[in-house]
C-alpha cells in the first residue's frame, strides 16, 4: 500500500527596519489558481525534490524577487499544517539580511511588490498567511488549519 503524499511550501518573511519601522515585503498574486489578488509573502513557493526547505526558501527568493539571501540566516518561525484541495506543510522563515534591491522578476504571476510595516499589513492579504504571521511574531510555532476548496 502506498502512502499519503503531502506537499510543502515555503514562506521567506523578508523584513527591514524603515524609518524606525519594521516592514515586510509582499507580492501580490497573479494568474497562479490560488488567492490571485491578494498579497502574499514575496518569494513563497514550493519545496522541490532534493532540497531542503531552507534552500528552497533562498531559490524562490532569488527567482522571484532577485534578493540574495543566506539558509544560514533563514530564522524558523512557524511551521503550519493545512488542509485544502491538497495538503501542505507550509514552513515560514524569518530573513532579516539580504543582499539586493527588489523587483519583479516574474511579472507573469506577480502583479505587485512591495514594502508594508507590520502593523499595517494590506486587507487583501491571504487570510491564512496573514494569521502565521501573527502567529510567528508572537511565538506561536505550529498551527493546523482547514481551508476552503478554491
Amino acid at each position: 500500500m502506498e502512502h499519503f503524499k503531502s506537499l510543502s511550501a515555503v514562506f521567506p518573511i523578508i523584513l527591514r527596519e524603515y524609518n524606525g519601522q519594521t516592514q515586510v515585503l509582499l507580492h501580490r498574486r497573479q494568474n497562479t489558481g490560488y488567492m490571485d489578488g491578494k498579497w502574499d509573502f514575496a518569494g513563497s513557493g514550493h519545496v522541490e525534490e532534493g532540497e531542503t526547505a531552507s534552500e528552497a526558501a533562498v531559490r524562490e527568493c532569488s527567482e522571484e524577487t532577485g534578493l540574495i539571501v543566506s539558509a544560514q540566516d533563514a530564522q524558523f518561525a512557524h511551521l503550519g499544517h493545512r488542509i485544502g484541495a491538497h495538503t501542505y506543510y507550509d514552513i515560514y522563515f524569518f530573513f532579516k539580511s539580504f543582499t539586493g534591491s527588489p523587483q519583479i522578476t516574474e511579472p507573469e504571476k506577480c502583479s505587485a511588490l512591495e514594502w508594508f510595516e507590520i502593523t499595517a499589513l494590506p486587507e487583501e492579504m491571504i487570510p491564512i498567511r496573514r494569521q502565521a504571521f501573527q502567529d510567528a511574531l508572537s511565538g506561536k510555532l505550529y498551527s493546523e488549519l482547514r481551508e476552503e476548496k478554491q
